[in-house]
């Protein structure tokens, strides 16, 4: 009997101990209880949460949340929102600040914030955050987030960290993204109208690891203005092996 107990206390042990990492996603939605009879303040944050292994799915939720408050969170004391439910209180009472201010003037805030796992291997873990805001003005603001993780231990991966050599692969980047976007190759970056930094081409700020491949996303206002929209650039994975530490 006893070492019948034994092995079932050694099973047990040995398949906590083998957890994989794995994500649920949780949804997170607020409105506003102030009366309206169209475009009512709302806002929705669907999430991944990173679950079964402690450290590092600790690791990971604390960036993606961070991420997030960043996105949406308006008021000054940042100890106010510790957590998804707080953060989507913290929105609609910005709103709902702001419109007792200007109650004729505020109208239609709105938060839509969808993060998904775009990819997984052993090697990273990319979750990308899709979010939408509109807190008045002539538009809203949509973009993409690129988070990349190390599977084994959480910890931020950082896009410089993903190549060999960034120089090498910014230069061939550049020549793809001019036969691409039709810019001669030795004519300025931004002599058909983009809008890079000192005129020279840089990566994006937010780097996809894709099924398809690496994608290069360049958000509104990074490379064009906001009504020449996002630009993006595609690399299958055998183009571009020789020149990524990660796959």
């Amino acid at each position: 009997m006893k070492h019948a107990i034994f092995l079932v206390f050694l099973f047990l042990g040995f398949t906590s101990c083998n957890k994989e990492l794995s994500f649920d996603n949780e949804t997170f939605e607020k409105e506003s209880a102030i009366p309206c009879t169209k475009d009512c303040p709302k806002i929705t944050i669907s999430v991944p949460i990173a679950k079964n292994i402690p450290i590092v799915a600790d690791s990971i939720n604390k960036k993606v949340f961070s991420v997030i408050k960043e996105i949406v969170y308006f008021e000054e004391d940042p100890s106010k929102a510790n957590d998804y439910e707080s953060l989507t209180a913290s929105f609609i009472a910005s709103y709902e600040e702001m419109h007792k201010k200007f109650p004729s003037e505020t109208f239609g805030w709105e938060g839509k914030i969808n993060g998904t796992v775009e990819f997984e291997s052993d090697q990273i873990i990319n979750i990308k955050v899709d979010h939408y805001t509109f807190t008045g003005g002539a538009h809203g603001y949509q973009g993409l987030r690129s988070l990349l993780f190390h599977p084994k231990t959480g910890k931020t991966i950082f896009t410089d960290e993903i190549f060999k050599n960034e120089n090498e692969f910014k230069a061939f980047a550049e020549k793809e993204f001019r036969a691409k976007y039709k810019i001669p190759e030795k004519s300025n970056i931004n002599a058909t109208g983009l809008m890079f930094e000192n005129d020279k081409f840089q990566l994006p700020q937010n780097i996809f690891y894709t099924n398809e491949g690496l994608l290069l996303y360049y958000n509104s206002y990074e490379a064009a203005s906001y009504a020449d929209g996002p630009k993006e650039l595609l690399f299958s994975y055998d183009k571009i092996s020789k020149y990524l530490k990660y796959r």
